[in-house]
């Protein structure tokens, strides 16, 4: 493993349709390691040079071995659910040493505690993919990697940005010359708490734009969604520690937007399903990938006690997991009243 080496090799660990994308921007800029964990898939790709309804790039090669992805590859992106980050990390962590350099694709947060209705959560209890890294292997250099990346059109290679956020200068400058091309821009931020909650905690109001859409609403009522919903999420990253900076960037306010207004967006259709009258199980099976925003509902509901005000996450927490019909809901949200806008600026 040579991080001087003229032609570079990274390593992705995760073949979701995210992992995918990565794999082949990664593919642009240097040779690709795609970790997998079938043997079907691992022959697909490295004969076939396609995964589900995707064309790989023949420079991307699968394998099902972590210590080989750990041995040639100096720069990481593991890029899965968050249910399955920890486990991922137990068993990558002997192969790993502190030159390794990770940068996370994963829009969740973890917590060992099941949530029920009467659980409440302390801060300390709920963890950042990047907290799980720096506790579960020797690796250091962490960054996460979020922004308005639609996996289908990165895919089509549509032009698209995102940003790389790190409290190391070299992490971010590694991540963008490994994904930077002339379709795809990378941005860098300091803010690391910030940027990874700004990927998270959009993933709920997306669920709310897509029952929007189910019931028949307008962009005026999606407008009014998206911007009060950007007040909520800020709300809740200062009351975690955050800023309100990477709020106002692309993994901020540039994410909310094309996961709001887009139904390849997974938690948007969430929000439609639901709207039609489909049940959450039924909705999670036929969409076939994790929707973070269904967890994430619950993660903020049960943190409400540090005091931040987040109406729309308990109107969508019962309608979610209690039944609350939507109309309801959306009525009672439409009598929620704000002072001033842009309060969180005020403030």
């Amino acid at each position: 493993m040579d991080s001087n080496n003229i032609s570079p090799k990274y390593g992705v660990i995760g073949a979701g349709s995210f992992g995918i994308a990565v794999a082949n921007l990664l593919a642009q800029n240097g040779d690709v390691l795609l970790y997998v964990r079938s043997e079907d898939q691992k022959s697909e790709i490295n004969t076939k040079h396609t995964l589900k309804s995707y064309t790989m790039d023949e420079r991307v090669v699968a394998t099902n071995d972590l210590k080989e992805i750990a041995d040639e590859c100096y720069l990481l992106f593991p890029i899965l659910p968050s249910d399955n980050f920890v486990e991922m990390l137990e068993e990558l962590a002997p192969y790993l040493r502190p030159s390794h350099v990770l940068i996370h694709g994963t829009k969740g947060l973890y917590t060992p505690k099941k949530i029920t209705i009467d659980v409440s959560l302390k801060k300390e209890e709920v963890y950042t993919m990047s907290e799980l890294i720096t506790i579960k292997t020797g690796v250091l250099r962490v960054g996460c990697l979020a922004g308005p990346n639609l996996a289908s059109e990165l895919a089509e290679n549509q032009p698209a940005a995102t940003v790389i956020a790190s409290s190391f200068n070299e992490v971010i400058e590694m991540g963008q010359q490994a994904l930077k091309s002339s379709r795809f821009q990378v941005y860098g931020s300091n803010e690391l708490l910030g940027v990874e909650l700004a990927g998270v905690l959009k993933n709920y109001i997306a669920i709310a734009s897509g029952m929007l859409t189910g019931l028949g609403y307008g962009e005026n009522a999606r407008a009014l969604l998206i911007t009060r919903g950007m007040a909520e999420l800020i709300f809740i990253a200062k009351a975690l520690g955050a800023s309100e900076k990477a709020f106002l960037g692309l993994a901020g306010i540039g994410d909310l937007i094309a996961t709001c207004n887009s139904p390849k967006s997974r938690n948007y259709r969430v929000g439609l399903m639901l709207a039609e009258g489909k049940k959450l199980d039924e909705i999670i099976e036929s969409i076939g990938e994790v929707a973070e925003g269904v967890k994430t509902l619950q993660i903020v509901r049960a943190l409400q006690k540090y005091g931040y005000r987040a109406p729309l996450a308990e109107i969508l927490y019962k309608i979610v997991y209690e039944n609350l019909p939507i109309k309801k809901g959306i009525d009672f949200l439409m009598r929620f009243t704000a002072d001033k806008d842009a309060e969180y600026i005020m403030s």
